[in-house]
């Protein structure tokens, strides 16, 4: 006798091996999970191996009988850095270790269709350009996930555009210059404000070959999820659209994750879980609940920024310069060297005991949501750049690299709620410019932050939020597609 029962879409979702995308997506997942889809998170080993060890993760999704991780190999030995100025090997991995074992994952193991529980549907990186062909082979439909801006996604789409018009590569000397070639972003985008690959004077180095391969796959797919909504980044998500009509905006997806575990009652225990790769200090929030009302600089670049030494001390110097207090997020591994081989300055050191906490690593999205937080001074990464804006907190942004210089960019000349520091470091110029956003220029800086924080919470909002009607078109088309996909023997 037929079983008519429709079984539940088995959803792969694979982000690139990085803290910013896994992070990002593990709240996707849970989301899908809430919605009694099932769902194969494929991470690396030694990104499974942070989670297990720095957060509850595993116990979280316990709670989702349909959840599962696997993992896969990234090609690094266990103590290589994977920090930005490396990336190289991290891509090296991916062509040379991951790709090869997810095919085979995917055409013969056990997420194959010869396994018991095969996968109807694919959620991949927008990095993974591999997938697309792998995905059609198979019968399954995919839909692409870049964890990036949309504004940067739209710069990536734009790079035979741009390099037509001799745009790309450009020289020092033409920074300040304006670019044409990124249609919607001819009034603030000049050539610093590119992705920083763009920079590249040879144009067949391998990541602007990856993103050429990137920019034709992502089309194919059946979709694309971004990380923002109309309210936010319209302009450039109609740009979009011309190349991939099928856009599922779910963002501020951190914002949206918290809100349906709200109303799904499932945020007792874990509204405020992290999915960090360090060891989250839980001090740093105490010693804010000391503090007055938005009289602190948050500082953290990031999980995969390096600085110098000399970088280093002169923020430092800023920082103090300014008068203002202070928590710093100094993460392992991100001063070039030895950490410790550096001499602290004496009124450094005195003045970050007067008014300053330094921790390894913190749960960002509490910290930012803390009242006492007045500044956030980022590297403009496009998770920490959306948790700024959903907190309506200002910034200063210091971008490293991929969609940083973009986001900083908008931050100052789109949005106005920050200051944009890219390609310059030293204290004077980064003293002036807290005292810019916390004392001259305070109320108007304040005042477009929390405009802008109100068109995001509307994004998420239950009842007309486009972020939560999306997300529950993205449900109903997962379960769609994959009814129409031929079943697997």
């Amino acid at each position: 006798m037929g079983n008519n029962k429709v079984k539940s879409p088995h959803v792969l979702i694979f982000p690139l091996p990085l803290q910013g995308p896994v992070n990002c997506m593990l709240k996707l997942a849970e989301l899908l999970a809430i919605n009694g889809l099932h769902v194969t998170f494929l991470n690396t080993d030694y990104i499974q191996n942070c989670l297990l060890k720095h957060t509850h993760v595993q116990s979280r999704f316990e709670n989702y009988p349909g959840f599962r991780f696997e993992t896969i190999p990234d090609g690094l030995h266990q103590h290589h850095p994977r920090t930005a100025d490396k990336f190289v090997d991290i891509t090296n991995g991916i062509e040379e270790v991951m790709r090869p074992l997810f095919i085979e994952m995917l055409t013969n193991g056990n997420l194959s269709s010869k396994s018991t529980k095969p996968v109807s549907f694919i959620i991949s990186d927008g990095f993974y350009s591999f997938a697309a062909d792998l995905a059609k082979d198979a019968g399954i439909p995919l839909v692409y996930f870049p964890t990036i801006s949309p504004c940067a996604q739209w710069a990536f789409f734009c790079l035979p555009r741009l390099i037509d018009l001799a745009e790309v590569p450009f020289k020092e000397e033409d920074y300040d210059r304006k670019v044409s070639g990124v249609p919607g972003a001819e009034n603030f985008l000049r050539q610093r404000d590119l992705p920083s690959y763009f920079r590249n004077t040879d144009l067949n180095h391998p990541i602007i070959q990856c993103i050429l391969k990137e920019i034709q796959q992502i089309p194919r797919s059946q979709g694309l999820i971004l990380n923002s909504s109309e309210l936010i980044d319209g302009p450039m998500i109609s740009q979009i659209s011309t190349l991939c009509p099928n856009i599922y905006n779910i963002g501020p997806l951190h914002s949206l994750h918290k809100s349906i575990l709200l109303s799904t009652q499932k945020a007792s225990s874990h509204i405020n879980s992290s999915n960090s790769l360090w060891e989250d200090d839980k001090s740093c929030m105490t010693w804010l609940d000391a503090q007055p009302q938005k009289s602190v600089i948050y500082i953290s670049i990031g999980s995969l920024a390096v600085m110098t030494v000399d970088q280093l001390k002169e923020l430092w110097h800023g920082i103090v310069n300014s008068g203002k207090r202070f928590l710093w997020a100094l993460r392992p591994g991100s001063i070039a060297g030895e950490d410790d081989k550096y001499a602290i300055p004496p009124e450094l050191s005195e003045a970050t005991k007067e008014r300053g906490c330094i921790v390894s690593w913190v749960f960002q999205e509490e910290v930012l949501a803390h009242p006492a937080i007045g500044l956030f001074l980022t590297h403009s990464g496009w998770n920490s750049t959306l948790e700024s804006l959903v907190e309506g907190v200002p910034m200063i942004c210091w971008p490293y690299f991929v969609d940083q210089q973009v986001n900083s960019r908008l931050v100052q000349e789109v949005w106005r709620v920050g200051i944009d520091l890219k390609d310059s470091c030293d204290r004077v110029t980064f003293e002036k410019a807290v005292r810019e956003i916390m004392e001259d220029k305070k109320d108007e800086f304040e005042s477009s932050a929390s405009k802008i924080a109100k068109l995001a919470h509307q994004s998420v909002a239950d009842q007309g939020g486009s972020a939560r009607y999306n997300f529950n078109r993205l449900v109903e088309d997962i379960r769609e597609m994959t009814q129409r996909t031929p079943a697997h023997d």
